[in-house]
């Protein structure tokens, strides 16, 4: 593939990082080595091929990150590539502390950002845990059932947002804490908001 060209407005990204900058240009300048389009998508710097997102470039406190949207379906014989948390099902991260740890995997992060182009050309699909997948805890059930309102409002939902829910509240170890988890978060269930919003 030949190296694709900057997107103007993404540099503003590149500029305005204090911490990361020059592990942030190296995974650019290795992306877009790649052939992938850059884009600007949640405030972060977006590759894709044929409109579908490959890999992003975000940073946090303790490391910068390569997050491949669909990881979960990647080969990973090097054992780079992280769950950020159990309830991601589809992307993946490759971390990063410094600019060497980057550079001495190039090749390696190329060959599976390569793999990953692959599997958008194949159309392949992360098979994603459905909403009913995730069990409702007994003491949401009640509230449910108590209150018609609220079961339309949480049926309302996104499944995204419905999982989130679940997730959270299953979460706690005792039925005090399901209990009050719940309790905390009627009002923005009804309020059509997610756990996040």
């Amino acid at each position: 593939m030949t190296r694709s060209e900057t997107n103007p407005k993404v540099d503003f990204f590149f500029e305005k990082a204090e911490q990361w900058h020059d592990e942030f240009e190296k995974l650019r300048s290795l992306i877009l080595d790649c052939g992938l389009t850059e884009e600007l998508k949640w405030g972060n710097p977006c590759y894709m091929f044929e409109n579908n997102n490959i890999v992003l470039i975000h940073g946090f406190k303790e490391y910068c990150a390569m997050l491949f949207f669909k990881g979960a379906l990647l080969n990973d014989p090097n054992g780079i590539l992280i769950q950020q948390t159990e309830n991601v099902q589809a992307a993946r991260q490759v971390r990063f502390t410094n600019k060497k740890e980057i550079t001495k995997l190039e090749r390696v992060l190329k060959t599976y950002i390569y793999e990953a182009i692959e599997v958008e050309r194949a159309g392949l699909k992360v098979k994603l845990k459905k909403t009913e997948d995730f069990p409702v805890p007994e003491e949401f059930q009640v509230k449910l059932d108590k209150k018609p309102a609220l079961k339309k409002a949480f049926e309302a939902l996104t499944p995204g947002r419905q999982r989130a829910y679940l997730y959270y509240f299953n979460q706690a170890k005792q039925s005090k804490t399901r209990a009050a988890r719940v309790e905390k978060y009627l009002p923005q269930i009804l309020d059509g908001k997610g756990l996040d919003d």
